[in-house]
């Protein structure tokens, strides 16, 4: 399908007017829809870029977070702001739609009044006007787009290989992918996309002989310019997920190798150069600090929503670096103008997709119906009823993270439960339903096992000490994205920005102080060890399920939360 732009515009009317709680107007509506979505064709070189969609096909709910802090040098700087100082610093005015989609801020009723966001068949009606008004665009996932939803989890990530090709993507990079095995993702590399979709890693190598697994870049032709794309997937991956999965493959940042990469692409003529990464945002910026001949990076794994590019200096030139969000909430647009064989200016766009001022692409509608048919009477089976707005997102707890604990702590008989501090999972408003798909959306993964350990004061103070420091060392390639691990029945201390290993303390049990050299039973789940998946503890999603079913409401949450030091006045922290 291919629509001109006046049509539509009129379509995107249309579906506004019928929007609940947006102007009842017609012409106000047509006018909000045509300034929202009209991006008028700039320069010659046009790439979309959407990132950690993990899985969710259908429109949703999804709150940015309140605590995203940055520590040291990064403090104040994107992507570590939130609420209004993020508004403050993208120029975004309070009360709007924009602001919906960009903070938290008084995010149950601005969900109620603005709708839904994302969900491929709206994703897909946006994709294919940018690509009917700018020749050549290309589409790029940059990963963790096969993992997320129980439909992903059961059809072993087919349901988003199709849907991927039905959107269009071009070409795409991976993280959570790879947590379905080397052979799976190969089956569908060389199967499905075969032709269709190009899958690139220029820091996947054998881990015998260090040959490349997949092509570093591609260069396409648009409009006449080679336009270079290098791919970047997560380069932790065997350290942050189950290293069983990938026995075969070594990842990592691979500085060298990229900037080898990037000279042989310009010297085979390509005039842009763009890294298509899942680095992580703070990762993304020292790298192209360091790396030269990089004109973009379109980055991805930290969820980040990033409406203006931090434009990076290094020894070449400069570098665009910016990060697309997440759940298919957002496209970016990416326009250069190149001239004398050189980019000489650009535009940004990160569009928001509101569901409901966007009509479904029939055709995209038509075949998530048919991924979710065999699954319906599962996905919508009812566990519990929020009063509470549930969500995951935030450094250090999330209402449905606590939820996620309280089950654990409950079905397990535990005094402590850990949690990870995983970025993806969806948001529920007071009032909904809580279906064992919206259980899904926090816990589909292929290792979802719980497990019971007794644990000394003196491991779990480790354990935290090793999380902090993976999120808040200063050094941003020591960082591996995701937040802080959650923590039930435990409270505790933390000043990010004291010096690894001494930044957990007042670590205490029912009010009394943990004993370094005590046991304690802790509960938890995802482990990356083989042989705790041998063990084969039951999958997080039944036991919570269960505690679900016990409770029936989901009543007022209380985080669980650290007192956090040292953060006065930092913009990364919703003022108390």
């Amino acid at each position: 399908m291919s629509i001109n732009r006046r049509e539509f515009l009129q379509t995107l009317a249309v579906a506004s007017a019928g929007g609940f709680g947006l102007n009842s107007s017609f012409a106000l509506a047509q006018e909000s829809a045509r300034k929202f979505y009209d991006l008028p064709k700039f320069g010659n070189v046009h790439l979309l870029h959407f990132t950690d969609c993990h899985a969710q096909l259908l429109p949703i709910y999804f709150r940015e977070p309140s605590v995203n802090l940055g520590i040291g040098a990064q403090e104040g700087k994107t992507p570590h702001l939130v609420g209004e100082y993020f508004l403050k610093a993208n120029g975004i005015p309070a009360g709007t739609r924009e602001a919906h989609a960009f903070t938290y801020l008084n995010f149950t009723e601005a969900a109620k009044t603005y709708g839904r966001v994302g969900g491929f068949s709206h994703l897909s009606t946006i994709v294919k006007q940018m690509k009917a008004s700018r020749p050549g665009a290309l589409l790029l996932d940059g990963g963790d787009t096969w993992q997320g939803s129980g439909t992903a989890l059961w059809t072993n990530g087919q349901d988003m290989a199709d849907a991927a090709i039905a959107l269009g993507v071009d070409i795409m990079t991976a993280h959570w992918e790879m947590t379905l095995g080397e052979e799976r993702v190969m089956e569908i590399v060389n199967k499905d996309f075969k032709g269709k979709i190009e899958f690139l890693a220029q820091n996947i190598k054998t881990a015998d002989f260090g040959d490349a697994v997949f092509p570093a870049y591609t260069i396409r032709k648009m409009n006449g310019i080679p336009v270079a794309i290098i791919g970047q997937a997560f380069p932790y991956t065997p350290i942050a997920n189950p290293g069983y999965m990938v026995p075969n493959w070594t990842f990592g940042i691979q500085e060298e190798n990229l900037q080898k990469t990037i000279n042989e692409a310009k010297a085979k003529g390509a005039k842009v150069i763009v890294l298509l990464s899942h680095n992580g945002m703070d990762v993304d910026l020292k790298l192209a600090s360091r790396v030269s001949g990089l004109h973009a990076i379109l980055g991805g794994h930290t969820h980040d929503g990033v409406p203006i590019p931090v434009q990076v200096k290094n020894p070449g030139g400069m570098t665009l670096v910016t990060n697309a969000g997440s759940n298919g909430k957002y496209l970016g647009v990416l326009d250069f103008d190149v001239k004398g064989g050189k980019p000489v200016d650009f535009r940004y766009k990160l569009m928001p997709i509101f569901s409901n001022l966007i009509p479904e692409d029939k055709s995209m509608t038509a075949l998530i119906q048919k991924i979710r048919k065999p699954f319906e009477s599962k996905l919508q089976e009812q566990l519990a009823v929020t009063d509470s707005l549930l969500y995951r997102r935030g450094n250090f707890n999330g209402s449905f993270d606590q939820v996620i604990l309280d089950g654990l702590m409950a079905q397990k008989n535990a005094e402590i439960a850990f949690s990870p501090g995983f970025r993806w999972g969806t948001t529920l408003l007071p009032g909904q339903a809580i279906t064992m798909e919206n259980l899904l959306d926090q816990t589909a993964i292929t290792y979802p096992y719980t497990t019971v350990n007794m644990m000394s004061g003196e491991t779990i103070k480790t354990i935290l000490e090793d999380v902090a420091d993976n999120l808040f060392n200063p050094d941003p390639y020591y960082q591996q994205g995701g937040d802080m691990v959650r923590v039930g029945g435990l409270r505790y201390a933390i000043d990010p920005a004291a010096s690894m290993g001494k930044r957990i303390s007042e670590m205490r049990l029912n009010g009394e102080l943990i004993d370094a050299n005590k046991n304690y039973k802790v509960a938890g789940w995802a482990p990356v060890s083989e042989a705790a998946k041998n063990l084969g503890g039951e999958p997080i999603w039944d036991v919570v399920a269960r505690h679900l079913k016990d409770i029936k409401t989901v009543k007022a949450i209380k985080l669980n939360e650290p007192v956090i030091k040292g953060v006065s006045g930092n913009p990364g922290i919703a003022p108390i």
